[in-house]
């Protein structure tokens, strides 16, 4: 009976014990972090169930759950999960308590304000992946964008209130398009023969069909802009490493391990499969894009100073890969960006956390600061050289297995029909290896500082909770670079299926598109 709610147990417990948090004294530091982290935990532990209870095998969504909520609009508190969604949430709920307990002395001020709105966002990130009501997936959308704000806002670095706003205007000035195409195709649902307005996902992969191309172009443009903002695709970017700068070490971790994932999941969750012509005759557009960040981002990355700085614009260059395998319309580009969507956040997010141990030590991020750190924090210097290698997608571990999947997807691809973008694209992997190979050998190589001190303070090496911290993701990371199918078997039928559904749409063949979805359209 429990199986029925484990989806929604999965989305709301972390909000349990953000009300249990209220009621833990401020002066009793200790337990509110553990309540946090354990609330978090558990968590992890409950979606555990949606990967052991999810069969692979199965088209369409599992675990669905529908309850009418706003009826005079057919509006439902409605959720449901396929592999690509099992595996953002199952990445969700792993690395929001990671991010805890790798910081667990990092926030000194408003602890328990803090702890509250980390499990907040971890509500809202949840709900996102698993939203199949657009209305509803709204809320989940804008109710995340609360918790980081103040996240960035309170508890971040100098220029904290300049990054926060700008973040908020940025994400929210997307979501405002979106809406309104939210309600824009609600309405033209209530116009189809025998239709009726309605924001269900289900009904709307139904009928989005029949919208026509001119219409379709400026729904897809209003929910890709959101999308892409939140990405985020060149030159949308700028608010990305603000952001990443200011926020504290676990606002970091979450923002590039979760949140830049939900604007990759909405283009192949929502903009393909809705506006799937439009899609077609974005493609070329959105695929130089892509491949424009890549190269673009790789280089402004070489330059930065800040450790922090450059880990921010890697992302802006990973993350245009998993556009380009995407728009790729290909099984195996799909296939790579979605696994690269988790590379990312296990990646990246485990970068970010290194630079916050090593900041805690030497409150510096500047890369001239460093020098021979190696000799004195030996383990930190191993972790670090894993996970730069992870990133640079070496193979054997998981950053090749999605930049493999996407290159191969986007080069063989007969819709793209143009392999220079793959050609251009291979740029950003070899400019990868410059970036983070040169930011390690001048902070982990060359002589001990004389004095032994970095910004003025001694280095030490990990603590024991540190390295609990990071070694599930070296885990992972290894594990999905040895072995992808554990992983990549979750998501086939979501790539296969909009792989299909492109085809035939080129080739003017007669779709079925309930393939989209396990419910047909019905009042």
């Amino acid at each position: 009976m429990i199986s029925e709610y484990i989806l929604s147990i999965t989305i709301f417990l972390p909000l349990l014990f953000a009300i249990a948090v209220l009621f833990v004294p401020k002066a009793n530091e200790k337990l509110i972090k553990l309540v946090g982290f354990i609330g978090a935990a558990l968590t992890f532990v409950v979606s555990l169930f949606l990967y052991f209870g999810f069969d692979p095998a199965l088209d369409g969504f599992q675990f669905i759950q529908r309850i009418s909520w706003i009826s005079s609009l057919n509006i439902s508190y409605l959720v449901g999960i396929d592999g690509m969604s099992l595996l953002l949430i199952l990445l969700t709920t792993f690395l929001t308590p990671l991010a805890l307990l790798g910081t667990w002395n990092s926030v000194e001020k408003q602890l328990k304000e803090y702890t509250l709105m980390v499990l907040l966002l971890e509500v809202g990130m949840t709900g996102v992946f698993a939203s199949l009501d657009l209305f509803l997936f709204y809320i989940f959308w804008e109710a995340m964008l609360i918790p980081m704000y103040f996240i960035i806002g309170v508890w971040g670095g100098a220029n904290r209130i300049y990054a926060a706003v700008k973040f908020f205007i940025y994400t929210l000035t997307g979501s405002v398009l979106m809406l309104v195409a939210i309600l824009s195709l609600g309405y033209f649902a209530s116009t189809v023969e025998n239709g009726y307005f309605t924001t269900s996902l289900l009904d709307l992969y139904q009928i989005a069909h029949k919208l026509p191309i001119n219409l379709q172009m400026w729904m897809f443009a209003a929910f890709g802009l959101s999308f892409a903002i939140k990405v985020p695709i060149w030159p949308l970017h700028t608010w990305l490493p603000d952001a990443h700068v200011e926020a504290p070490t676990a606002g970091s971790v979450i923002l590039a391990g979760v949140l830049l994932k939900m604007g990759t999941y909405g283009l192949l969750r929502f903009n393909l499969p809705l506006f799937a012509e439009a899609s077609l005759k974005m493609m070329p557009i959105m695929c130089l894009l892509a491949v424009v960040g890549i190269i673009y981002g790789a280089l402004v990355a070489m330059v930065q100073t800040d450790i922090k700085k450059l880990v921010a614009y890697s992302s802006v260059s990973h993350l245009g890969f998993v556009v380009l395998g995407i728009f790729s319309m290909t099984e195996e580009g799909m296939q790579g960006a979605i696994i690269q969507m988790v590379n990312h956040g296990l990646s990246t997010g485990a970068l970010f956390l290194l630079v916050g141990m090593i900041y805690d030590r030497t409150h510096t991020r500047l890369i001239a600061d460093y020098g021979g750190a190696a000799k004195l924090m030996p383990v930190y210097a191993t972790f670090l050289l894993i996970i730069s290698l992870s990133s640079i997608g070496l193979p054997g571990l998981n950053g090749f297995v999605g930049e493999f999947l996407i290159l191969l997807g986007s080069f063989k691809s007969s819709l793209l029909d143009n392999y220079w973008f793959a050609v251009f694209a291979c740029l950003g992997v070899i400019f990868s290896a410059v970036y983070m190979l040169w930011m390690y050998q001048r902070v982990m190589m060359g002589p001990v500082h004389e004095d032994g001190l970095y910004g003025g303070h001694k280095l030490t090496d990990l603590t024991r909770r540190e390295v609990a911290a990071l070694i599930p993701i070296i885990i992972f990371i290894v594990w999905i670079g040895v072995y992808p199918k554990t992983f990549i078997k979750l998501s086939a039928s979501v790539s296969s299926k909009t792989t299909e559904l492109m085809q035939k749409i080129k080739s003017g063949a007669k779709i079925d598109y309930s393939l989209m979805s396990t419910e047909k359209l019905s009042k």
